[in-house]
């Protein structure tokens, strides 16, 4: 859980419930055939991301949406600077062969993590499309990659972090900048 000090609030639960479903609306807008859509989420908050947007989705259109995980570690060009965690098992549920593919992130920043899914996902075929969702977009990009999905952009300093937190997981919900 991110350090209380200096922390600012960026989407408070309520906010982030709204943005949750809008930005299911911008997908179903976006997408021809909901049964051909593959939510996929990076670990960490990705996953779990992937999960609140599914049953969003079925809420609103009573498609049960496959999701599924994967962990661009292995593909990354920047081990040596971020460091490794513990690897999360990649799971796609289905063919990605020509599915309409939704690749899920809380963060983007530099665009490097996003780049190393890409490279994962392609290991597994070739879809018709991958889009990028995000919740934060938080600019200081290395790499020309943006979301086709943005929940909000916030300009940071590169000094800053910014954590997203999810009730089942953090015991509390919201978007947090960390000074």
């Amino acid at each position: 859980m991110p350090n209380t000090d200096k922390r600012v609030v960026i989407l408070t639960e309520s906010e982030l419930k709204k943005t949750f479903s809008r930005l299911t609306f911008e997908i179903i807008e976006r997408t021809s055939n909901l049964d051909n859509l593959l939510l996929i989420g990076i670990p960490t908050r990705g996953i779990h991301l992937a999960e609140v947007l599914k049953k969003e989705m079925f809420t609103k259109t009573g498609v049960n949406v496959k999701t599924g995980i994967i962990d661009p570690t292995f593909y990354r060009d920047d081990q040596n600077r971020v460091g490794t965690r513990l690897i999360e098992a990649t799971d796609i549920p289905t063919s990605i062969e020509k599915k309409d593919i939704v690749l899920i992130d809380d963060v983007i920043y530099t665009g490097r993590t996003i780049r190393a899914a890409i490279d994962a996902l392609l290991s597994w075929g070739r879809p018709k499309r991958v889009m990028l969702l995000v919740m934060i977009d938080r600019g200081h990009r290395e790499l020309p990659i943006q979301p086709d999905f943005c929940g909000r952009k916030v300009p940071t300093s590169k000094k800053e972090t910014i954590h997203l937190c999810l009730e089942q997981v953090d015991g509390e919900e919201g978007i947090f900048l960390n000074r």
